[in-house]
């Protein structure tokens, strides 16, 4: 067995930011680089450990050589579909039971596959790592393979699939037209996550021989990260993975298919339900992750659609306004890769205009070089990004994680960061040249199926290249294992000794103009996190102007002071910096997210934006068109639009009823008068909280927040307030159908009134929804996903408002099995009200709510989260200490008390599909269900135009 270590520990990445106009003297962002020691097993598993004592989780990670592109002939989507196979069950535990393990230590876990690799993972407090390690053993050695997993899981395969794919309006173009067109004769032609067809013709025996192909430890990578005693991970490791053998028969090797170049270009015409706006494309060759072109594309990526300052957001989406979003996008695999820049359409738009407008900006980026700044400003931008993506033990893991399976190199992260500076202006227009070859290219049009020809078939945008015939896995040679009678099987290791974290220490301050500054270091990263958070938000919106409180704090950063939208753009992004906001039902936040090498400077254009914004009229016109082509979007997805609809069932003409991002209809009438007013009215030193976490001391953030917000003024006249947020209970329609004719998958929403975010009774009924549909051990997930597979997900969530917010319950289902869906929903809302639930279920449930809490207390943003919350829902700062004790002290009789308050009849359900595949059904159970036409839907009216 051999040890080393990666000699990465004392030096840091630095990167000096250039001076040029409008933008401040250079400044160094420093990256720490990953730090870890590597041994590997005799059976030739590799280990990964990253200590890190401050951190109140650890993360294991295990990465298995194999992913989409070892799918078998004839079953694509097989390597994602057996990840979901193997977190189920093994000899030693029974379905689910991995899950509950994690949930009921506190902790979180998935998994994911790619056309690389295949990942499973969770974070957990620490005491609980010799378990996590455990279940990895399971399921590398053990796993139970059988008809009951295989059908199950399949199914949920399925109706993900309908969710991501079928269900948003773009998920066909990105999944299959792009999918399906970006390589010819490449083993990674197919779609990760397959088709309905191939994965119904998958078998059993399929699954059994895949594991035993792939599912080996000279395959995987375990990538430990966390606070651990490194020698004790030794001990543990030895222990349950140094006895496991490789099978003897080798891995299966599939001979790579030569490709052909492309030498000519061909266009692509596709055509999908319910697609609001088209949308165009340009996909071109790229190269694999390993490659020495990769760091100036990545700088090439950046200048051309990274932030508000990139070329195709100026040229396409701010200057001319002819699309409502564009992007460059490269991804770069293990073994090939592929270019994708795609745009879509805005309302009224023609989709050639838009093709020309791509094309010049792609051959302006050939034949002329790159500015020295927007070279700066991406390289800053990149490096800047790193940082944040390195604060949590688990962001590094996956940092390195990927860096091994894309790269076979762990120091490849790091190696990147340095390449990247190297690059220059001359580096990013040859791989331009390169590589946006205008003879290798496939455009791709994409429009509503409304626009499809006579005669062209559904399936037009398929690729004729011929599809590679993959290899056949060989049948399993091994016993299948089966689930071990109960007084058999191995009891999972106990946790060890809890280790007690810190909880952040929260100071606050008042300036002298009312501004509250509330302070909590997080990292000993250099990065800032500032959340300003103001009192109103959308309930401060006029009945007649939903949407007004979001607009406003969308425009506030499009030109403030003396700098225009662009040059905010262009002088945050070569800081490293981003600035935006939004209205929530309560409170308005802008937030400032930069190094801290460079917080003067991005501290200067936030004052800018927080107390002088322009609002122009142009750049007003502007967003609303972005934000009218927005929401139709938004409005074609049934999840997104099921929320929306059961917002106005339960809360009418009341402020909490009307929807924050505003209607097409409303956001089209907007004035600056009216923009500028809610300004004026709402953004006051006294009406709000400024929220610092990071890296800086106390000190030198309250003297960061003088510098900064010191001097903004306070106005004279009284704080504004909104009243009656919620309104009282509604006597309409409890049961509502959008009919969406052509969606791939329907939506279920239900919803039943709840107390305010302060009071106490908020805890316990927390509890409560967390048994319905918390996690993946919440009664939904469990009722509809695991024992059905009518779902890929089946969850609920209790809103925190003021006045009042929803314990409500969403998921999605194939048209078909709507009706049974929602008759699942309304029984699990009665189930508690005469359903005991046991101590150790309450105790349980109590310790997944709290490791969730602290989770997010981990990181920046999370405890500027929770203390925004606080500030919102008048909490006590100590919010962030007494929360887990408030929870806890939840019994089986306050639990059972709190769920009378949720109840079937009190209900208001949403269902967005194509109706006539599940009407009759809901009507039957139902008979009091209203049914509306999705083009009559009035989301403006409290009624809905019922």
């Amino acid at each position: 067995m051999t040890r080393t270590a990666a000699l990465l520990g004392a030096s840091l990445l630095a990167l000096c930011t250039p001076a040029f106009a409008q933008t401040p003297a250079p400044a160094t962002i420093s990256v720490p680089p990953l730090e870890f020691t590597h041994r590997e097993l005799a059976n030739g598993l590799d280990v990964y450990a990253m200590p890190d004592a401050t951190a109140g989780t650890v993360t294991v990670t295990l990465w298995y050589n194999v992913g989409g592109k070892d799918d078998p002939q004839g079953r694509s989507g097989f390597a994602h579909l057996f990840e979901h196979i193997l977190s189920r069950k093994t000899v030693n535990l029974p379905y689910g039971q991995i899950s509950t393990l994690v949930e009921n230590a506190g902790g979180s876990r998935n998994a994911s596959t790619g056309q690389d690799f295949t990942n499973y993972y969770e974070t957990v407090p620490p005491q609980y790592l010799e378990t996590m390690l455990w279940t990895h053993a399971e399921r590398m050695a053990r796993p139970v393979v059988d008809q009951a997993v295989f059908d199950a899981e399949r199914s949920i395969v399925q109706e993900e699939l309908r969710q991501r794919v079928y269900a948003p309006p773009y998920g066909r173009l990105q999944r299959f037209v792009i999918g399906d067109n970006s390589f010819d004769e490449s083993i990674y032609r197919r779609s990760v996550i397959g088709s309905i067809e191939e994965l119904n013709s998958a078998q059993i025996e399929d699954a059994r021989a895949f594991h035993e192909a792939y599912y080996r430890p000279a395959k995987a990578t375990m990538i430990v990260s966390g606070n651990f005693d490194p020698a004790q991970l030794d001990r543990w490791v030895d222990q349950y993975f140094g006895d496991i053998r490789n099978p003897d028969r080798p891995v299966p090797v599939f001979e790579r298919p030569v490709e052909t170049p492309r030498t000519a270009p061909r266009m692509v015409e596709s055509y999908a339900p319910n697609v609001p706006l088209p949308a165009v494309g340009v996909i071109y060759p790229g190269v694999a992750a390993n490659h020495p072109d990769n760091a100036a594309l990545d700088v090439l990526q950046a200048i051309m659609s990274r932030g508000e300052s990139s070329r195709l957001y100026q040229s396409l989406v701010y200057r001319s306004q002819l699309a409502s979003n564009a992007s460059f996008s490269g991804n770069a695999m293990e073994e090939d890769g592929v270019i994708a820049v795609t745009a879509v359409v805005a309302q009224g738009k023609a989709i050639a205009d838009v093709e020309a407008a791509l094309d010049t900006e792609l051959a302006r980026v050939r034949d002329q070089p790159v500015t020295a700044a927007e070279l700066a400003e991406a390289k800053t931008e990149i490096v800047a990004g790193d940082l944040r993506q390195r604060e949590t033990s688990s962001g590094r893991a996956f940092i390195l994680g990927q860096a091994i399976v894309s790269e076979n190199n762990p120091r490849a992260a790091d190696e990147r960061l340095a390449a990247i500076q190297a690059v220059t202006a001359a580096d990013v227009q040859r791989v331009a040249r390169t590589y946006l070859n205008d003879q290798a290219r496939v455009s791709v049009r994409y429009q509503d199926e409304s626009a499809r020809p006579e005669g062209v078939p559904e399936d037009s945008w398929r690729n004729p290249a011929p599809v590679p015939t993959f290899l056949t896995v060989p049948p399993a040679v091994l016993a299948a294992n089966e689930l071990l009678p109960e007084d058999q099987r191995m009891a999972p290791p106990a946790p060890g000794e809890p280790r007690a974290m810190a909880t952040p220490r929260v100071v606050e301050r008042t300036l002298s103009n009312g501004l509250r500054v509330i302070v909590a270091k997080s990292t000993n990263l250099p990065i800032l996190n500032a959340q300003l958070v103001m009192a109103g938000g959308a309930a401060g919106d006029p009945a007649d102007q939903p949407g007004l409180a979001a607009m406003t704090a969308g425009l506030a950063s499009q030109g403030a002071g003396d700098r225009s939208a662009p040059e905010i753009a262009r002088t945050l992004e070569a800081l490293g910096a981003n600035i935006g906001g939004g209205a929530g039902a309560d409170s308005t936040t802008l937030f400032l997210s930069a190094p801290v090498a460079s917080a003067e400077a991005a501290g200067a254009v936030f004052a800018d934006v927080v107390q002088r914004p322009t609002f122009a009229e142009e750049e007003v016109a502007r967003s609303r068109t972005q934000a009218v082509n927005a929401l139709r979007v938004n409005l074609r997805q049934p999840g997104p639009l099921a929320s929306l609809v059961l917002n106005r069932l339960a809360f009418g003409a009341a402020p909490y009823g009307a929807p924050a991002s505003g209607t097409p209809d409303s956001v089209a009438a907007m004035t600056r008068d009216q923009i500028d007013g809610f300004h004026d009215r709402w953004w006051r030193p006294d009406n709000a909280a400024l929220i610092i976490t990071g890296g800086m001391e106390p000190e030198e953030a309250f003297a960061f927040a003088e510098r900064t917000l010191g001097g903004w003024e306070r106005p004279s006249g009284a704080v504004p307030s909104a009243t009656n947020r919620a309104g009282g209970e509604r006597p309409g329609p409890r049961i509502v159908v959008v009919d969406l004719p052509g969606a791939g998958q329907a939506a279920v929403a239900a919803a039943v009134r709840g107390p305010r975010r302060a009071d106490a009774g908020y805890y316990p009924l927390a509890v409560v929804n967390s048994v319905i549909g918390g996690g993946q051990n919440g009664h939904l997930f469990q009722e509809i996903r695991a024992k059905r597979g009518l779902s890929y997900g089946a969850n609920s969530s209790l809103g925190a408002r003021v006045d009042g917010g929803l314990l409500s319950a969403a998921t999605q289902t194939k048209n078909e099995s709507a009706a049974e869906v929602v008759d699942l929903v309304l029984a699990e809302f009665n189930r508690l009200r005469t359903e005991a639930v046991t101590e150790q279920a309450v105790t349980d449930r109590e310790t997944f709510i709290t490791g969730g809490f602290s989770r997010a207390l981990e990181t920046t943003g999370g405890l500027g989260g929770v203390l925004a919350d606080a500030v919102t829902y008048g909490l006590p700062l100590t919010e962030i200490e007494t929360y887990p004790q408030r929870i806890a002290a939840t019994t089986p009789e306050s639990l059972m008390a709190a769920a009378q308050g949720v109840s079937a009849d009190e209900a208001y359900v949403v269902v967005v599909g194509q109706a006539s595949m599940f009407i009759d059904a809901l009507r039957a159970a139902h008979p009091d269900v209203v049914v509306i036409p999705a083009a009559e839907l009035d989301l403006n009216s409290p009624t809905l135009g019922l």
